[in-house]
């Protein structure tokens, strides 16, 4: 592994994927144009058991200024990916992102930047919802960044997992991303939680912006919303299996202003709408929520896998 970094800090960016070759595809070349020294950063391909493993391969051996490094898992999630794509990383920083998300050129710079200042942080970037037509997905976002801000202010933070870099010994040491979260759904909030626990630091860089590119329907907004209430409950019995307190509901006001961030979009779309499906995505992780905690109330949290007549496959572009 290389040594810590002093002028230009070298990058592991770790892309885990499932059955979206094409996706992965464009989320390569997005990576190949980075605005940054080509001997300073890897990119890493987990393939998480995608049905069509030769698509996979040919997504990422097409002529690029990178080249990607493929790993291949049987399916095991997510998070088990990523872990599995750091411990094969030879930089000294990992940068995490998803096969439905295209990094800006200076994504790894924001990143760089921030860690020359802060060089044992936990960096989270930005995130641009790049299907605005969409008005699930464009709920989706919102609601992803709201909470992102409101628990930076809090100071405990939660970075999604589609945008995060941080130093690899110490991903390693607090034990990487925990696996009982078979979903895209909960392990970031575990592992932020754990390094926030530990007294280690955390920066929101948002000059490092990737566009993502999750589109959702009715059917797929509300089954993300479920598993997000079901991974709040695996992590809220996580959390009090390592003593470390229980998690408070929070406040009406935080309610409040979530169904109201909409109306203070520039510019507006559809904030009516918007706002609705705020309001229905809270009730549905609710429901996620009590659903989980009945199957597992008596049940210790050591195996989490999905219940196959409620969930679909483990995706990992769909944080």
């Amino acid at each position: 592994m290389t040594s810590p970094p002093d002028v230009t800090p070298g990058f592991s960016i770790v892309v885990p994927t499932y059955n979206r070759p094409d996706r992965l595809a464009a989320c390569l070349d997005a990576v190949a144009e980075i605005d940054y020294p080509s001997d300073r950063f890897e990119v890493i391909v987990v393939d998480d058991g995608s049905d069509d493993a030769a698509a996979i391969e040919a997504a990422c051996a097409q002529p690029r200024a990178i080249r990607a490094n493929l790993i291949r898992q049987p399916r095991s999630g997510p998070a088990a990916a990523r872990n599995a794509g750091a411990a094969r990383a030879d930089h000294h920083y990992l940068a995490f992102t998803d096969d439905d998300c295209l990094p800006r050129p200076d994504w790894l710079r924001g990143f760089a930047d921030a860690l020359r200042q802060a060089p044992d942080a936990l960096c989270g970037g930005s995130t641009v919802n790049r299907l605005e037509e969409n008005a699930y997905s464009r709920a989706s976002q919102l609601l992803v960044s709201y909470v992102c801000d409101y628990y930076v202010k809090s100071g405990s933070p939660i970075f999604p997992s589609n945008n995060m870099a941080l130093p690899r010994k110490d991903f390693l040491d607090i034990g990487g991303f925990d696996t009982r979260f078979p979903r895209a759904a909960g392990e970031d909030r575990e592992l932020c939680d754990r390094w926030h626990a530990t007294g280690r630091p955390h920066v929101r860089v948002r000059t490092a912006v990737i566009e993502h590119s999750h589109k959702l329907r009715l059917r797929t907004f509300l089954k993300q919303h479920m598993n997000y209430g079901r991974a709040a409950y695996v992590f809220h019995r996580l959390r009090a299996e390592r003593d470390a307190g229980t998690v408070k509901v929070e406040p009406l006001r935080f309610y409040i202003r979530l169904i109201g961030a909409p109306f203070a979009q520039r510019p507006r779309v559809q904030p009516i709408r918007t706002s609705i499906l705020l309001v229905l995505s809270q009730a549905i992780n609710a429901a996620g929520f009590f659903y989980e905690r009945a199957r597992r109330r008596k049940a210790p949290i050591t195996d989490a896998r999905p219940d196959p007549a409620t969930s679909g496959p483990p995706d990992p572009g769909s944080s």
